[in-house]
């Protein structure tokens, strides 16, 4: 998400679909002598995932650093694989 502030960054969960949207506004001047230009552009975005079965929706974490968005969803602890020690006769 390059040049996206984490304020700009919204992440939800309902019912069980991770929805992450924002808005892109970006504004460049260019100012010389004999002429003076200003670019802008805005834009709304809107993505959303089901979660899997088994993630852990309380635990869901999110993080935005250098444009990126690292989100992470753990596993429920029901979902999480068990050992169970077998005897071999």
């Amino acid at each position: 998400m390059p040049e996206l502030k984490k304020e700009d960054v919204k992440v939800t969960v309902k019912n069980g679909i991770l929805e992450l949207s924002g808005e892109r506004k970006t504004e460049k001047e260019d100012k010389d002598e004999k002429r003076h230009r200003i670019e802008r552009s805005y834009g709304r975005f809107v993505r959303t995932f089901a979660l899997p079965e088994d993630a852990d929706a309380e635990g869901i974490q999110a993080q935005c650093q250098d444009g990126v968005l690292t989100v992470t969803l753990p596993k429920s602890e029901t979902a999480k694989a068990k050992e169970i020690a077998v005897k071999v006769q």
